[in-house]
């Protein structure tokens, strides 16, 4: 029996679909399953029970000797939202409970760190833990994320295996309920569209060029497969980053999707929005060594072969895994 929260969300319905791929079949889905956009990702997937995320500890300390393993991917992801509560109870205190019951039952844990912990990246995107408590995230949610990794390093009392993994730019199959969160290449598709033209942030940095802010863009399909390993290794607990390891710029991205959409690009640029302009990163690369080091061997897809298996195979149809 596996547990996968924020399970009708982007990467946990991804989780669930490869887990069972993988035949893990008794899957605990545990989220707030309210809103009907994000349960059309879970149709056709096999789950045991649907549990809401109010009740879900309730359910663990009756349920707790069935569970093998717990992959916390449910948070509150929004950048722009700036209320400090939200997260502290959805980000924080509810992590800390999870990692407590994890200690409790000897369950083993995976849980959803962020990128956006490193701020500006005024120390760089090593995944050193010893950095963390230095970091200076940007926004309420960063630092909600970057609180919780604080706290699982301070335990004295820790699962017998966890890892946190900082996800960068994830995108793919699976965001359509995301709204304004939803990766730039989902923007990009339905923007092209509707206008046959792609409308990029200015940079307001000196240092890059428009449309050359550059990010980690990580396919989701590439960030379960690591969820899979560290289930099956089950060794080497820390906080790793999630990412290509590879930077790419804006540009790149949107012509891919042009170039997958069989179109010319037609690119314009307008000024980033100014409720974001003060904490915008213009770039992010994932330094993955400790990763490889543990042992995980598998490439990355390249943004092009991303780009057109999520344009090609889910965009162009609203598929969905």
């Amino acid at each position: 029996m596996i547990i996968v929260t924020g399970a009708a969300g982007f990467i946990g319905s991804n989780l669930i679909q490869r887990l069972n791929q993988d035949k893990f079949n008794f899957i605990i889905a545990v989220d707030d399953f309210s809103d009907p956009v994000k349960r059309k990702n879970l149709e056709n997937k096999q789950i045991q029970e649907y549990v809401d995320r109010e009740h879900f500890f309730d359910w663990l300390d009756q349920n707790y000797h069935e569970v093998e393993f717990i992959f916390h991917i449910g948070a509150r992801t929004d950048t722009t939202e700036f209320n400090y509560e939200i997260f502290d109870h959805l980000n924080v205190n509810y992590s800390k409970q999870i990692w407590r019951k994890c200690v409790a039952y000897q369950i083993p844990l995976v849980y959803a760190s962020s990128a956006a912990t490193y701020g500006l990246g005024e120390l760089g995107y090593e995944d050193n833990e010893t950095l963390i408590p230095q970091l200076k995230p940007l926004n309420p949610y960063g630092d909600s994320k970057n609180q919780f990794d604080i706290w699982a390093l301070e335990q004295e009392e820790k699962p017998f295996f966890w890892a946190g993994l900082k996800f960068f730019n994830v995108y793919g199959p699976n965001e359509y309920h995301k709204g304004r969160m939803a990766s730039v290449i989902m923007h990009a598709h339905r923007q092209i569209k509707a206008t046959g033209q792609m409308k990029l942030f200015r940079s307001h940095n000196p240092e890059f060029k428009d449309g050359e802010q550059m990010r980690d863009f990580v396919y989701v399909k590439d960030v379960v497969e690591v969820c899979l390993f560290l289930m099956y290794s089950r060794k080497h607990s820390g906080i790793y980053n999630l990412g290509s390891g590879k930077a790419r710029t804006f540009l790149d991205l949107v012509t891919n999707t042009f170039k997958a959409m069989n179109l010319e690009p037609q690119i314009d640029f307008i000024d980033t929005p100014i409720d974001i302009r003060d904490t915008y990163q213009y770039f992010t690369e994932a330094a993955m060594s400790k990763l490889r080091s543990i042992g995980y061997e598998k490439p990355f897809h390249t943004l092009e072969e991303g780009v057109a298996d999520y344009v090609g195979n889910y965009l162009a149809t609203e598929r969905y895994v």
